[in-house]
């Protein structure tokens, strides 16, 4: 017998194998995770766009300004001159092609009440740190904004530690903090949405949001997002969730103030993960997260991202999970690592399956001989098909709550430039679909066993879910972030190498070009 009979021989009896009774139950169980997934797509479609009617009818009813306010009556200055003080705190970790224009959207906010801007890095070897002090020194005259530097870590992760820090020097007035990353791009009203929201309902928490990926163009930018689009749902209830974002997070200051339910201590004594610990917090003294409609951000990726950075930062947001304040929360990380580890294979195997049972197809059709014993079932094609049918329905229902919340984003800021779907490449996302989800158990599980993790250049080692050492690289780790690309280390008191105005220049520059940028 030839190879190419003994290969035969496989994909006909690996064909059949499949249309046995377990066969069927994984390639109908992925069916229905393929549709759910296109269900939770769809109702989280449904609030972002009920926002959009919302901000259009106020539009036809003469507010030109619905992007800040529905009602406009709200942004006289009687009313406006009554806001409560805001700190924005913004822990700050390396310099890459977005952050000066991350950081001009959050500075140049519109929020109508006193705000000031706490910008924390570790050491003024942080690129971050020159980068910055010069973009403030352009709105001294404008802008409550100071840099902050922290020192390094020793309890606790570094940007749980930068955090605290910032809390610790915020103004003695300000009634809510709003902890951001530096890769957030905010929208001129986002701050004021989420403190009126805060300001509506006294019994709020934490307030929270959710980026909206725009890929570079590499596969490991499509994975990324790909990877936060499941996510994305969890955060489109326009109002009560459970889940909670690291990278925008509005909470009272007197919860800091006071350590309420021990926020203080919970994160500097071993935290790892801040958002993972607060919504731990907040599920043991059932108090209130809310995810507003508007509280969706642009997030562009890196234009230089590649697979191996994909990779570390999908082993970061695994090893999340390895982390917990309690025994309950301990339970919940490891139902959340099974039941994850679980459908992203469930969901990766019916493809596997279809390919074979297509692949048995072609062969049969196309040889001249054949086997008098072989045996060849259309079953398979069959299932291959409601396959093909399902995951049509789930990119249309992905794609289409990518298209409501880009218009949504343009919406919401009217004076930057319009994001796009048009550089999306779907054939991409569903390869990203299979790779993330076929590493994600795979990255899980090397998590679980190593208990350490190397994130921007700091290795932290867990024990009973809390960080029990922490090792530094001092340059010999890796240089750039994984998301942004950011550079992580810079000579000591040097300034970078190209002008702020340069950066600034060429970032705006790449921002209008849409084959990089502009989804």
């Amino acid at each position: 017998m030839s190879t190419f009979d003994s290969f035969d021989a496989f994909l006909f009896s690996a064909s059949r194998a499949f249309c046995s009774p377990l066969g069927i139950f994984v390639q109908i169980q992925g069916y229905f995770i393929c549709l759910a997934l296109a269900l939770g797509w769809a109702c989280a479609a449904y609030v972002r766009n009920r926002e959009i009617r919302q901000m259009r009818d106020c539009i036809r009813g003469g507010n030109s300004l619905a992007f800040l306010s529905h009602d406009i009556n709200d942004l006289e200055h009687s009313k406006q001159a009554k806001l409560p003080r805001v700190t924005v705190v913004m822990p700050l970790k390396g310099f890459g092609e977005h952050n000066l224009h991350n950081w001009r959207t959050q500075i140049t906010s519109l929020y109508g009440g006193p705000l000031e801007f706490i910008f924390v890095v570790d050491s003024t070897e942080d690129p971050a740190y020159h980068a910055v002090t010069r973009l403030l020194s352009d709105f001294k005259d404008d802008v409550d904004a100071k840099v902050i530097v922290a020192g390094s870590s020793t309890t606790c992760s570094q940007k749980i530690h930068n955090q605290l820090v910032g809390v610790e020097r915020m103004h003695k007035d300000s009634k809510y903090v709003l902890f951001l990353d530096d890769d957030v791009r905010l929208h001129p009203g986002s701050i004021g949405a989420l403190t009126v929201e805060m300001e509506k309902n006294p019994e709020i928490f934490i307030q929270t949001g959710y980026p909206l990926d725009l890929p570079s163009g590499s596969l490991g930018s499509y994975c990324i997002y790909e990877y936060h689009m499941p996510c994305s749902m969890g955060f489109a209830t326009g109002g009560r969730t459970f889940f909670l974002w690291g990278g925008c997070m509005m909470m009272h200051a007197d919860d800091f103030r006071n350590d309420r339910h021990g926020v203080v201590s919970e994160l500097r004594d071993g935290g790892y993960s801040d958002d993972m610990t607060l919504a731990a917090i907040a599920g043991a003294h059932k108090r209130l997260i809310t995810s507003p409609p508007v509280a969706v951000f642009p997030h562009p990726l890196a234009s230089d991202l590649t697979f191996p950075r994909y990779w570390n930062y999908l082993r970061k947001q695994t090893f999340v999970l390895e982390s917990y304040a309690t025994n309950v929360n301990w339970i919940m990380n490891r139902a959340l690592f099974s039941t994850h580890c679980y459908l992203s294979w469930g969901f990766v195997l019916p493809y596997i399956m279809a390919a074979i049972h297509v692949a048995a197809a072609l062969r049969f059709h196309t040889q001249e001989y054949y086997f008098e014993e072989t045996v060849f079932s259309s079953s398979g094609l069959i299932l291959a098909g409601c396959l093909a049918i399902c995951t049509v329905v789930e990119l249309l229902s992905m794609w289409n709550l990518t298209r409501i919340e880009v218009r949504l984003c343009n919406m919401l800021s009217p004076e930057a430039t319009p994001l796009s779907l048009s550089s999306y490449n779907w054939c991409l996302v569903f390869i990203a679909m299979l790779v993330d989800n076929f590493l994600y158990p795979i990255s899980a599980l090397r998590s679980h066993f190593s208990q350490s993790i190397n994130w921007s250049g700091i290795r932290y080692h867990l024990r009973n879910g809390k960080i029990s050492k922490i090792e530094r690289s001092k340059g010999k780790g890796p240089k750039f972030t994984d998301l942004g690309g950011k550079h992580l280390y810079g000579r000591k008191g040097a300034q970078p190498r190209v002008s702020i105005l340069g950066s600034l220049s060429r970032s705006l520059a790449h921002w209008r070009q849409p084959k990089k940028y502009d989804v």
